[in-house]
C-alpha cells in the first residue's frame, strides 16, 4: 500500500532503469523531479519487462511481463487497491505485449483509478489495430499528453481524441552543471577542434552514413572539424544483427580517409556524459531518415542546452528548429549536410544568434519546469475524476 497522508500518490507505467530504454530514462527524470513538489509523495513505478530481468530500485512496486496478458489485469487489480490516486501511462509501440501492444487495454479497462496517457509516438499512417488501441487509451484517459504541437491535428483527426483532453508538454531535459565548452574540450583532448556531434543508440535509420560522407567536404575546408558519434548500438539491433551497421560506418570512414575527423564512442553514456557531449559541441546533428518522427529525445536535449542544430526535416525537427533555431538539410543528402555545416563554421555570428534563439526555448524545457506542468495535469485529473464519480445524494 502507498502512503496515505493527504498528499498525491502517482504511479508511472512503462519501462524502468536499469533497462536500457529511452522511456525508462524519461520516466526516471520525471520521477526524480517530483521529489521537489511538496504535495506529492515519492512516485512509484510499474515496470514492464521484456525477456530479461532487471535489478530495479525500491521505486518499482510491481512488474509486468510484457508478453503475459494476465499480468496486465493483475497489475490493474493491485493498483486499484494500492492507494494510488492516478496512473501515468508511458505509451510507446513495442514495449507492451500482444498485437501492437493490445494487452495494455486489459489493464486500462480494469482500472478503477484515473489515468493519463503520454503518447511518445503518434503515427500518421497507423494500422487499424494501432489506431484502435490509441483511440481506446485516449477515450479512457483524463488527459492525453503529446510532446509536439505537430501531433495535435493527427490526434484529433486520425485518432478522434477530444481536443479538450489534449495537452502539449515538451520533452523534458535534465539540468547538469558542467564546465564551459572550452573547458570540456580541454578535458576531453579536443582543443582547437570544431566539434560536431550526434548521440544516442546507434541503429539504421539514423542516417549517420550521410553525415560521414558530408564530412569529406567539410574536412577539405576545415581539417580541424571533428564529428563525434556518441553511443552504443541499440540493444535490440545488436541482439538481432550484431554490429553490422557500426562496422559499415567504420568502413566508410576508412574509405573516405576520415580517421582524423570521425570518432566513435561506443558506450552507454551517463547523463553527465550526455550533457558534456552537448555542451562541448559547436554543432549538434540529427541526420535521421524517418520523415514522420514526431519526437526525438536527443534533439530535445540539444535544444535544452542551446546548441546550434543541423537536422533532416522530420516532423519534430521542423517544429523545434523554426524561428532561427537551426538549419534543415534534405533527407539522404550528404551535400546538403555539408553545406549547412560549412555555413555555420564560416559564419560564427549567425551561429551565435542561433544558439541564443535555441537557448530561449531550451530554458522552458528543463525537467524542473516540465514536472510542474505534469503535476498540474495530475492534480486536475484527480480532481475531475472525483467530481465525476461523486455519489449523488
Amino acid at each position: 500500500m502507498l502512503e496515505k497522508n493527504g498528499k498525491c500518490n502517482v504511479v508511472f507505467l512503462g519501462t524502468s532503469l536499469p533497462r536500457e530504454c529511452g522511456i525508462a530514462t524519461f520516466t526516471q527524470d520525471l520521477v526524480d523531479q517530483f521529489a521537489q513538489i511538496q504535495d506529492f509523495n515519492t512516485p512509484r513505478v510499474v515496470a514492464v519487462n521484456n525477456n530479461e530481468s532487471y535489478d530495479y530500485s525500491d521505486q518499482v512496486i510491481m512488474e509486468i511481463d510484457q508478453h503475459k496478458r494476465t499480468d496486465y489485469v493483475a497489475a490493474a487489480d493491485r493498483l486499484n487497491n494500492s492507494g494510488a490516486d492516478l496512473l501515468v501511462i508511458q505509451h510507446e509501440f513495442g514495449i507492451y505485449g500482444g498485437e501492437s501492444g493490445e494487452y495494455l487495454l486489459g489493464l486500462t479497462e480494469s482500472l478503477t483509478i484515473p489515468y493519463i496517457v503520454v503518447f511518445h509516438t503518434v503515427l500518421t499512417e497507423p494500422s487499424a489495430k494501432q489506431r484502435y488501441i490509441m483511440k481506446q487509451l485516449a477515450q479512457g484517459s483524463m488527459r492525453v499528453i503529446t510532446m509536439a504541437q505537430n501531433t495535435v491535428e493527427q490526434l484529433k483527426t486520425i485518432y478522434e481524441v477530444d481536443p479538450t483532453r489534449i495537452q502539449v508538454v515538451h520533452h523534458g531535459v535534465p539540468y547538469v552543471a558542467t564546465g564551459t565548452r572550452d573547458e570540456l574540450k580541454a578535458t576531453y583532448g579536443f582543443e582547437d577542434r570544431k566539434v560536431i556531434s550526434t548521440f544516442g543508440f546507434l541503429s539504421p535509420g539514423k542516417g549517420i552514413e550521410y553525415a560521414i560522407e558530408a564530412m569529406r567536404g567539410v574536412a577539405d575546408h576545415h581539417p580541424e572539424a571533428l564529428y563525434i558519434i556518441w553511443g552504443k548500438t541499440h540493444p535490440v539491433v545488436k541482439r538481432e544483427v550484431g554490429e553490422v551497421y557500426r562496422n559499415s560506418l567504420k568502413d566508410l570512414v576508412r574509405q573516405y580517409e576520415l580517421e582524423n575527423n570521425i570518432l566513435f564512442v561506443d558506450k552507454l553514456l551517463t547523463q553527465e556524459e550526455v550533457i558534456q557531449s552537448l555542451v562541448m559541441s559547436d554543432i549538434y546533428m540529427t541526420p535521421y531518415l524517418g520523415k514522420d518522427q514526431a519526437v526525438s529525445g536527443t534533439l530535445a536535449y540539444a535544444v535544452g542546452y542551446g546548441r546550434v542544430i543541423i537536422s533532416t526535416p522530420y516532423r519534430y525537427a521542423t517544429e523545434m528548429l523554426a524561428d532561427g533555431r537551426g538549419l534543415l538539410a534534405d533527407f539522404r543528402s550528404a551535400e546538403a549536410l555539408k553545406e549547412n555545416i560549412l555555413e555555420l563554421l564560416e559564419h560564427p555570428q549567425r551561429t551565435a544568434q542561433m544558439e541564443a534563439n535555441t537557448r530561449a526555448l531550451g530554458d522552458t524545457m528543463m525537467w524542473s519546469e516540465i514536472a510542474k506542468q505534469y503535476a498540474g495535469l495530475i492534480r486536475d485529473g484527480i480532481k475531475h475524476f472525483k467530481l465525476a464519480n461523486r455519489s449523488v445524494i
